[in-house]
């Protein structure tokens, strides 16, 4: 079993940020600061010790918030010098990212330049939502000039930050609504020389495609005509959840519309009978009758039986095809029907299903049993 993500947050941090901050500021009180942190601490899990902490900092750092994010700031230490977030260490300055969030807000440029410094060493995508709910048009405007920034997590700040639906942060209603000032910042961004900017930037787009869909299309159509290589990549993974969904729109951006030749030749499950806590492999023969090359997308749902009885379908990535006239071939999937935290197996006829170009086909079953 993993080790829980908490113990990668201990007791150690507290300790080493109070020796940051004491560098910063021979005032600080240390002891107090780590005696505070550590009092509960240990019941806690990660996200809840973070702000434990930054409940501790604001305890013990001046009450002039702008005083204490220029204390914070000269704390810091050195830039990451990847072009990606890796590893845990850098988990050490959430504290100061929801100390910014929740004390540094009436400090509209002090905490600016905090976060500015933060993402340079971690990430600011938390905080920096707070400002975008309450001063969005200065913030907006800050993001916009961080867009050709030369650092490549402050300008991934920009797109991973202003997703309407980041996960483990508070969704923002406001561009939910009316996604439009997010997509002029993705605009700006699609073209990013790094792929850790662009991947953001297609989350972004994934984000706002669950809300807006149809708009989505429209911009991953202009997007990809004429785009590069590493443009398309960016929407076809922007489109993702489009795809899975079988959204025809999302598809023909893709090269799949429902008027491809191909067709759905055969569907095998193997084995037909199979045991909780064993796999299957789902073989579908596509063929392309026509005179002329043809691509299909497929995807393979399966209908896992729930406790009821009742049955709710899940879709697994199958596989992009282009054959060429008179082709033929097979795509697998490997299943496994261990049981998973997310998902739980129960005894009973399975249905699967193929998803050829955003058409539902009926396909082939399997018996499942305890």
């Amino acid at each position: 079993m993993a080790e829980p993500l908490k113990n990668s947050f201990g007791p150690d941090v507290p300790r080493r940020l109070a020796d940051m901050i004491g560098a910063a500021d021979t005032g600080f009180d240390k002891a107090g600061f780590v005696g505070e942190c550590l009092d509960g601490f240990e019941s806690m899990e990660l996200t809840e010790r973070a702000r434990h902490i930054s409940v501790a900092l604001a305890d013990h750092l001046p009450s002039d918030r702008a005083s204490a994010l220029a204390i914070i700031v000269e704390s810091l230490g050195p830039e990451i010098e990847e072009a990606e977030l890796t590893g845990f260490d850098s988990f050490l300055y959430l504290p100061f990212v929801f100390f910014v969030a929740d004390h540094g807000i009436d400090n509209f440029e002090e905490a600016m330049h905090a976060q500015y410094e933060l993402t340079k060493r971690f990430t600011a995508e938390f905080s920096i939502r707070a400002f975008l709910e309450r001063f969005p048009d200065a913030t907006l405007e800050r993001l916009h000039r961080w867009t050709t920034d030369d650092n490549v997590h402050v300008r991934r700040l920009v797109s991973e930050g202003s997703r309407p639906r980041l996960p483990w942060a508070p969704r923002i209603r406001s561009f939910m609504a009316d996604p439009s000032p997010v997509i002029e910042l993705l605009e700006t961004l699609k073209d990013d020389p790094a792929e850790y900017v662009r991947r953001s930037v297609a989350n972004n787009l994934n984000d706002i495609a669950k809300d807006h869909p149809d708009l989505v299309v429209d911009i991953a159509d202009r997007w990809w005509d004429g785009g590069s290589a590493d443009r398309k990549r960016l929407v076809r993974h922007g489109l993702r959840t489009l795809i899975k969904q079988g959204h025809p729109g999302a598809l023909a951006v893709l090269g799949y519309g429902p008027d491809s030749p191909v067709r759905v030749e055969a569907v095998r499950v193997i084995p037909s009978t199979v045991r909780i806590g064993g796999s299957i492999r789902i073989e579908v023969d596509l063929e392309n009758p026509s005179s002329e090359e043809a691509g299909a997308l497929v995807d393979l749902i399966v209908h896992f039986v729930k406790a009821n009885g009742s049955t709710s379908p899940k879709v697994f990535k199958g596989a992009e095809v282009n054959l060429v006239a008179g082709e033929g071939t097979t795509v697998s999937k490997s299943v496994s029907l261990r049981q998973h935290s997310t998902r739980t197996h129960h005894a009973g006829r399975h249905e699967v299903a193929i998803q050829l170009n955003g058409t539902v086909l009926p396909g082939a079953g399997f018996e499942l049993t305890a």
